[in-house]
């Protein structure tokens, strides 16, 4: 028979309790965030280039509907985020078990019920996040080319011939180049800093914009614009027909502005154990990030609006209303530069964390998929050093045949809003919380999700006529 000696028995204990100090309830690293890394990671997600195409928004709306339909889409945003935030845990959401990705929350809760829906999530979720990395380098090549333009125009004059423009693929090539070092960053939690510096940067490039959109509307010595937005026939120059769908495709733009619920639950999963609850620190970052940014987007859409009136440019900062300050105009977009590179990190980290631990389930003896190097923030393996800069070229391809800022920001939204965040968190919030069917309250979710599909239906033909009308004029990889 062995004896355990004392010494020994303190060493194990001490090396137990050492081991729970330093993880979860889940077996994992002990998670570190609070509501300011969750609001940072959320701003970062929400404040994005999509806050310069508002003003265009607005001018397709009016001034009698595009304020309220900001404001409706942050308030519907807001509660059913709030919805979502009660579903990371299944079942209690202060102590069920925990769901690493907005998918697995899907499966958790609604998966018994019908696995095609975990399907569509899936599908949805990650086509969407791919999307985004399409559009925001564009959007990073688009201000990267705006700097060259800016000085440009300053040197030579805002009439020169050819406009100073500049192939916008080489600018694809160097924002690619540096996602490819990022793309080491292991997981969400390790990029906090990144996306404390990115918040950052959004609001530095907002505040520019919002600046220079009232120095504009001083000197114009009114606000431009009308009730109705850009009017159909000769007077705006648009048919009756492409008033319509411009209408829709402001409504994706707006969509797109405040997404961030498909990466939500990844967000969640920073935080720290209870108490308080993820889900009662999440609620709060929630409230303080959509607060700011619904009044941040009010006042940037509409002094865009008052600055440019019908003629305000798809993006604000880079559709050349303002020439001058041209430094500032420079600083702006080095800002979303800076920005877009932390953002794009927010963003693809769910479809690496998506597939790496696929690989690992499926290969968990394997060198190759676990095997880390530690350099700083970065861990690469074997496996992330072959995927992810192969997800990083194909992203960064496609951006560089398709580089429509807007029709692919619009589409982009209407295709997530609806499904990612509307109808999973009320189906979910109902699920999880056994909502009476036939109750007030389910008539109401059920209401509210109806008519988001018809809002996220409509943007969504608005968006691809824009889509295809771009494509028409334009020839692949021509920058």
């Amino acid at each position: 028979m062995v004896h355990i000696q004392p010494l020994e028995e303190a060493l194990e204990a001490g090396s137990l309790a050492a081991h729970l100090a330093a993880h979860d309830d889940d077996g994992r690293p002990r998670r570190t965030g609070t509501v300011l890394t969750a609001s940072a990671h959320i701003i970062t997600a929400v404040i994005g280039s999509g806050v310069l195409s508002l003003p265009w928004a607005v001018a397709q709306l009016g001034w009698a509907a595009g304020p309220a339909v900001m404001l409706v889409f942050g308030g519907v945003i807001y509660y059913t985020s709030t919805l979502l935030a009660d579903c990371y845990r299944a079942g209690d959401p202060a102590a069920g078990p925990r769901s690493y990705s907005y998918v697995e929350a899907v499966r958790a809760i609604l998966g018994g019920a019908s696995k095609a829906k975990v399907t569509f999530c899936a599908v949805v979720q990650y086509v969407n996040l791919v999307g985004i990395a399409v559009g925001y380098t564009i959007a990073a090549s688009i201000s990267m080319q705006a700097i060259a333009r800016a000085n440009c125009f300053h040197d030579r004059g805002h009439d020169v011939a050819g406009g100073c423009h500049s192939s916008s693929v080489p600018y694809m090539i160097v924002f690619g180049a540096v996602q490819i070092v990022l793309s080491q960053i292991p997981d969400f939690d390790q990029i906090w800093w990144l996306s404390i510096l990115a918040s950052v940067m959004s609001f530095t490039y907002s505040g520019i914009g919002l600046g220079l959109a009232v120095a504009q509307t001083v000197a114009n010595g009114a606000f431009r614009g009308t009730l109705t937005g850009v009017a159909a026939g000769a007077a705006g120059g648009v048919t009756a027909a492409q008033k319509a769908w411009r209408t829709l495709q402001a409504l994706g733009n707006i969509a797109f502005a405040y997404s961030f619920s498909n990466v939500l639950i990844e967000i969640q999963d920073t935080i720290k154990a209870p108490p308080p609850s993820e889900s009662a620190v999440m609620k709060k970052a929630t409230a303080v990030s959509a607060a700011t940014t619904t009044a941040f987007y009010v006042l940037c859409g509409c002094m865009g609006y008052a600055a440019f009136g019908n003629a305000a440019p798809d993006n604000l900062l880079t559709g050349f209303g303002f020439y001058e300050p041209y430094w500032l105009v420079d600083v702006a977009n080095a800002a979303i530069v800076v920005h877009l590179v932390g953002a794009y990190q927010v963003f693809c980290q769910p479809i690496f964390a998506f597939v790496e631990r696929w690989a690992a389930a499926t290969w968990p003896e394997s060198g190759f998929v676990s095997k880390e190097l530690r350099v700083g923030p970065f861990a690469p393996t074997a496996l992330r050093l072959a995927w992810r800069p192969a997800f990083v070229c194909l992203a960064t391809v496609v951006a560089m045949a398709l580089p429509f800022f807007g029709s692919v920001v619009g589409l982009i939204g209407a295709f997530s809003f609806w499904p990612l965040t509307v109808y999973f968190p009320v189906e979910m919030y109902i699920a999880q919380r056994r909502v009476a069917r036939g109750s007030a309250r389910w008539i109401c979710l059920k209401a509210l999700t109806a008519a988001c599909l018809v809002v996220s239906v409509a943007a969504a033909a608005g968006s691809i006529a824009g889509f295809v009308g771009a494509l028409k004029t334009f020839r692949p990889f021509s920058g």
